[in-house]
């Protein structure tokens, strides 16, 4: 197609520089083959009509008039959208626009799947979808892919579609996870399940010993079920599976993602993470052995947990405890640290989530713990256990989690000198979502969203601003741009989310008992000033208001009188895909490449990065060329303003050594992170380098 061969034709230098035209000529011929294959109506009121009656939109107007609608065009149609790159228009058209049931016909635009969002969120309140609709084609703030393909649809799939399970020692609730998991799965969703409560493979039974089969059974069972449940085959079901360090099974764990695992043990599809508290880190830096326990015969003694334990506080009672069944591993702290790095350089798994660090920063710790991840590893948030009895008695379902997001695309939120409106936007979007959400088939699940509230609203298109504004992503300036940034995310997503309380009578479960209530979290925010002082970065910020230590201060006291109507605000994703719809660069994370590749079928097409110009191309330095500690201590200096997590990923180079990677690991745990996402790795060649073949 003439538009592909245009596309490709960006590699093709011109002046020894990336032919970037070639990328605005394609994105001109897609528009119009677009034109061509749009199904066409006489008015609004028609589409509209054929719309619903065929069921491809809910009715809307059981909320709105044709007139409020009308209104809504206008204003949309004000903003000036324009796509600003062929894989933006491509993906939006591929991926979002509504087609007929046929697929021949696009039955959408930007502007037409805005306003379905947008109507659909605002629940006939017309100025918020003004807001809604201003934001978004704006493209300050975008709806992550479940909200902004679902959302007004009438046939469509959950809004929502992130969840974290707890899974407790019992074959009732092992069955009951799997259940669920196969419902959440049917609609779409990521399920990560904490399985460090299950017995370790040749623990008791009611008395028999070597009787339990251990954790990995259960990992074939979830990975066979995410397999079969797959959303009327359209996308595959995404699972991950969390295990605690400590267990005695962490070895066979971590060996069912070997390369040369045998395949009765061998896990393919399924995620695997760790669950890492800061006593691990301290036997590895002191080089000790390490032991692990069977953890039933911890429940037995203790009457809790493992997981549920103080781990840095418990090891060496556990250890010392006769009673309590221990393997010490052949391998020493340090050394599994190194089989850790061994796998994911295979494997790109496990994820790890470091739990002291979570539970540290956590501002509900009065209510509940942080157990495990999702499987982005943004998403932190207090969980509890259900029991699962048996037929014809009650069961006592607890909380788990769901989580929906959304991001601000930060060039634009600065350029734009909307940060307060677009974050305030943000929350009242994930707030609709949020409560327009119910799960029946995952009551722990449901349970949790009716009280807590949580949403996540993130951020993207990091690097690109950095980029644009010709500043190294390694710099101080970085550094303090996003101590800025993300504190005033901060503060108007609190401030927003009292107004809703405020406003509904409503907050969340407990608050009484958090932080929040007691003013404990506001304090280093009243001691200490995170305005700029770099010439640079204020001026930035020139002409956009940023909260004081006083107005802190003020907040706190709002907050303490009024509540909070989330119990979580903020987290962030790794975009992915809606990043290309808004031009941006992925979430807060650096750039693999200044042209990135994608092949479909047997076509390739390039996305050149956002603002990409022989002035900013240096500023574009690859992730994998890029000092993953400066990665880190950039996610640190945000991780400490954003109440859940952020998805962080580590790029290295083949020739990356097992030790140098584990060192990433225990410099993250210092630097406060939550996570890590994914290990990525690159075979380096000179053709690699984009940098050093222009």
């Amino acid at each position: 197609m003439k538009h592909i061969e245009l596309n490709n034709e960006v590699m093709t230098k011109v002046d020894g520089f990336y032919n970037l035209q070639k990328d605005k000529d394609a994105l001109y011929v897609f528009l119009e083959v677009v034109q061509e294959k749009k199904k066409t109506f006489a008015s609004l009121k028609e589409r509209l009509g054929f719309m619903i009656e065929h069921t491809y939109y809910e009715d809307v107007f059981v909320n709105y008039t044709l007139a409020d609608i009308e209104s809504l065009y206008e204003v949309a149609k004000s903003q000036g959208f324009v796509f600003q790159s062929y894989m933006a228009a491509s993906k939006f058209y591929t991926d979002y626009a509504l087609k007929t049931n046929d697929g021949k016909y696009y039955l959408e635009d930007y502007e037409d799947r805005v306003i379905s969002v947008a109507l659909c969120l605002a629940r006939g309140d017309l100025s918020k979808a003004r807001h809604f609709v201003i934001a978004m084609m704006k493209q300050n703030y975008q709806p992550a892919t479940p909200t902004f393909l679902n959302a007004g649809r009438g046939r469509r799939g959950e809004m929502v579609s992130c969840f974290l399970l707890e899974m407790d020692d019992s074959l009732n609730s092992i069955g009951f996870n799997i259940s669920t998991s196969l419902n959440l799965s049917k609609i779409g969703g990521g399920v990560a399940l904490n399985l460090s409560k299950l017995r370790a493979r040749g623990e008791t039974i009611k008395g028999f010993e070597n009787a339990a089969s251990g954790v990995v059974p259960v990992m074939k069972l979830l990975e066979n079920s995410f397999s079969y449940a797959n959303q009327l085959g359209q996308r595959k079901g995404a699972g991950a599976a969390y295990l605690n360090i400590f267990h005695q099974d962490i070895i066979e764990f971590l060996d069912t993602k070997k390369i040369n695992a045998d395949e009765k043990s061998r896990i393919q599809t399924l995620s695997i993470g760790l669950v890492v508290p800061k006593k691990m880190f301290e036997l590895a830096e002191k080089n000790l052995p390490m032991y692990v326990f069977a953890p039933f015969t911890v429940y037995q003694t203790y009457g809790i947990h493992l997981d549920d334990m103080d781990i840095d506080v418990m090891y060496d009672e556990l250890v010392a405890n006769p009673t309590v069944k221990k393997t010490k591993l052949d391998l020493s702290a340090r050394d599994l640290l190194i089989k850790i790095s061994t796998v994911q350089l295979e494997s790109g798994y496990p994820y790890i989530m470091y739990k002291s660090n979570a539970n540290a920063q956590h501002a509900l710790k009065g209510i509940g713990q942080i157990k495990m991840s999702n499987l982005c590893t943004e998403i932190f948030q207090l969980q509890e256990t259900s029991e699962i009895t048996d037929y014809g008695h009650e069961d006592v379902i607890r909380r788990d989690i769901s989580c929906n997001l959304g991001s601000l695309n930060i060039a634009n939120v600065m350029e734009n000198k909307a940060i307060k409106e677009s974050v305030y936007t943000g929350i009242e979007a994930l707030t609709a979502v949020s409560d327009m959400t119910t799960v029946e088939n995952a009551p722990s699940v449901r349970k949790a969203n009716d009280e807590l509230h949580s949403i996540g609203l993130g951020a993207m298109n990091l690097h690109g601003y950095l980029a644009k504004n010709q500043i190294d992503y390694e710099s101080t300036e970085a550094l303090e741009f996003v101590n800025t940034f993300f504190m005033m995310m901060n503060y108007y997503s609190i401030e927003a989310s009292m107004e809703i309380a405020k406003t509904t009578g409503k907050t969340f479960k407990d608050f009484d008992q958090s932080e929040y209530a007691n003013g404990s979290f506001f304090k280093k925010y009243e001691e200490k000033s995170f305005v700029p002082t770099s010439h640079k970065i204020t001026a930035l910020f020139e002409g956009i208001e940023i909260p004081t230590e006083a107005d802190w201060s003020v907040l706190k006291e709002e907050v303490a009188k009024h509540g909070l109507y989330h119990a979580y605000r903020l987290a962030i994703a790794p975009t992915q895909s809606i990043s290309y719809v808004q031009n941006a660069t992925p979430s807060v994370m650096p750039i693999v490449d200044v042209i990135e590749s994608r092949t479909y079928a047997n076509s390739t097409t390039y996305y050149p990065m956002p603002y990409l110009s022989m002035e900013t191309f240096w500023y574009y330095k690859s992730a994998y060329n890029t000092d993953q500690f400066k990665i880190i201590d950039l996610i640190s200096e945000m991780q400490q303003h954003v109440d859940q997590g952020i998805s962080t990923i580590l790029y290295v180079n083949s020739d990356v050594s097992t030790r140098e990677l584990a060192r990433y690991y225990i410099y993250a745990s210092k630097k406060g992170l939550k996570s890590l996402y994914y290990t990525r790795t690159r075979h380096t060649t000179v053709e690699d380098c984009l940098t050093c073949s222009v």
